[in-house]
Parts: structure tokens; sequence; C-alpha cells
């Protein structure tokens, strides 16, 4: 990696910015892709016009500047990195411009998310309860239960509900805390079921996996007594699918998906929806109206003047037509 550019910007974004080394990691593979492109192009970075990247970006699915052809996401990702590198260039002084400002990225496919029924979700969340045989039996069906329902019940993340500490709980608010990407903190509501679980959860079954190792402040506790980890959820909600015979693949994103879906279809707008899902854009929460088309057209067929159906030609508004009004345009 030669080009002093780009090494002064790995530079600033891990000392002045302090990102994580990971990230910083991320941003050297894409720059070095694309440092190594220009190069390839007899240029630098302080060289490169919004038409060498755009070239890079289509180099990058094709894998036609020699590396593994990217999907247009992880080309969308690596346009992130890019501009990230030039605004740095022209704030140094390195540029008088930034030739990605006005770039978009690369078009994706529609990934519409996949939401179950509610009767399909109320199946798992039953099946979770087990019956269990063995030690543990009861626990195992109580936690289980407890996971089910505040992962439906509250859109949580898989990370965000193992994740979720004992004082986050304010049952009396009802009311959960989560803690999400870039440890940015929301509270969403619980619901009555919500509730119900985690207290029989907690009043009679965390003390026993409490008991068995150090505790802590994790509201969720494997068998030895740690806090569950990501896997240990992942197959309690596989197991809980295919107990209730669901033949879709269901995941923890999945009953994120369909609480959102479910949101949407009982009439919550799309804004709020978004706050409770925690994400950053609303473009990303708009998604989920896609699986709701049925939902849409009947929203549209009443709020909008003009999507009634007509009254035949006749007896609009009682009128007939003129002599005066015959073969308007």
């Amino acid at each position: 990696m030669d080009e002093p550019l780009l090494r002064g910007f790995l530079t600033h974004i891990r000392v002045e910015r302090g990102l994580a080394a990971n990230t910083v990691r991320a941003y050297q593979r894409d720059l070095t892709r694309y440092a190594h492109y220009l190069r390839s192009q007899g240029l630098g970075i302080a060289d490169a016009g919004s038409e060498h990247i755009t070239a890079f970006l289509q180099a990058v699915q094709e894998g036609a500047d020699g590396g593994r052809a990217l999907a247009a996401s992880s080309a969308g990702r690596m346009l992130a990195s890019i501009r990230a590198l030039h605004r740095f260039a022209e704030e140094d002084g390195a540029r008088s411009d930034d030739p990605s400002a006005r770039l978009t990225g690369p078009a994706r496919p529609l990934d519409l998310p996949e939401a179950l029924s509610i009767d399909e979700v109320a199946r798992i969340i039953d099946a979770g309860s087990g019956p269990f045989t063995g030690r543990l039996a009861e626990e195992r069906s109580l936690r289980n239960r407890a996971l089910l329902e505040i992962l439906y019940g509250t859109g949580a993340r898989i990370s965000e509900a193992i994740g979720i500490d004992l004082d986050d709980l304010l049952l009396e608010e009802r009311v959960l805390r989560l803690h999400g990407k870039g440890d940015k903190q929301r509270a969403v509501p619980l619901g009555s079921m919500a509730i119900d679980a985690v207290t029989a959860y907690q009043v009679r079954a965390r003390p026993v996996f409490a008991q068995r190792g150090t505790g802590g402040p994790a509201l969720f506790l494997g068998h030895r007594g740690t806090r569950l980890t990501r896997q240990a959820a992942f197959t309690i909600v596989r197991d809980a699918a295919e107990a209730a015979t669901i033949p879709a693949q269901v995941s923890p994103h999945t009953l994120r998906h369909s609480y959102a879906t479910h949101l949407l279809q009982g009439g919550a707008d799309v804004r709020t929806v978004q706050e409770l899902l925690g994400h950053a854009s609303v473009t990303t929460t708009q998604l989920y109206t896609h699986v709701t088309p049925d939902a849409l057209r009947e929203v549209h067929a009443l709020a909008h003047p003009r999507a009634l159906d007509a009254p035949s030609a006749g007896t609009m508004n009682n009128c007939t037509p003129t002599d005066e009004n015959q073969g308007a345009t």
C-alpha cells in the first residue's frame, strides 16, 4: 500500500475518529482494492474523477479488476468507503473537490423480508415451551418462552435480546430498554404476554440458572449460568419452529420481520415502526410496506379521493352532459 493519502486516511479513522479495529480493516480492504484499480489505470487517488469511480464499481461487480465479483450491496458499501476517503482528501487539502459526492450506489434487487402469519408466530412461541425432559426442563421452558415473547413482542435483534440486562427491564412502566447498533439505546413498549413470560422466567427459572454460574446482570442465562450465547438463542428459535412444523426457515430475524409487518398491517405508521426497530433511516423500514400490498391498497382506496369506484357517466354528480360541454377536451 504505497498511497500516502490512503495511509493518512486510515491513521485518521483509527486515531482521531477512534473506529474499531474491524471497521478500520474493512475500510483498508475496500480502499486498497480501489487504489490498486486506479494504479492499473495510471492514476492516484488524488487524480480520480467520478467516471473512474463509476468504472471501478462496475468492475468489482463483474470481477473485472482481478478481484472477487461483488454483489450490488457490497459494491454499495465500497462506495461508502470511497466517499469517506475522498471527503478526507478534500478536507485535508489533497484535492479541491470530491468526485464521489454526486454518485449513487449500484441498484440493489428488492429483497423482501419474509414474515410469518400471526398464527404461525403463536405456534412457535407455544412450541418453544416444550415439553422438555431431564434437568432444567421447567427452567428451559420458561426461559425459551420469555425469549421468544421478547423477540416477537419488541422486534429486538438477536444481539439486542441476549444483551438485555436486568436493569433494562422497566416492568412497572411496561418498557424494555434495548442497546442497538453503535450502542444506541431505545425504549420499546412491552405487551402483557411478554411481561407475563418474562416475570415467570425471572421468578421461577433465572435464579436456578444463576446458581450454576456467575449469574451477572444478564437477563437470559444458559445452562452454565452465564449470558445466553447468540448460537444458543438461534437454536431455541429454530427448534421451536421445527416443533411447530413451520415449513419456512425461521430465524430470530424472521420474528423481527414479522413484528414489523404485523404492526403495519395493524395500522401503525412507518415512522413509528422505524423508531421501534431502531432503524437509522426510514428507507429501511419502508421495505416492510412491500409485503403488505393488500393493506396498502385498502388504505389508498379509503383515503384517496380518486381511488373509489367512479359513478357511471350518466349519474356523476346527478348531471347530464349539456350541448355546451359535449365534446370538450
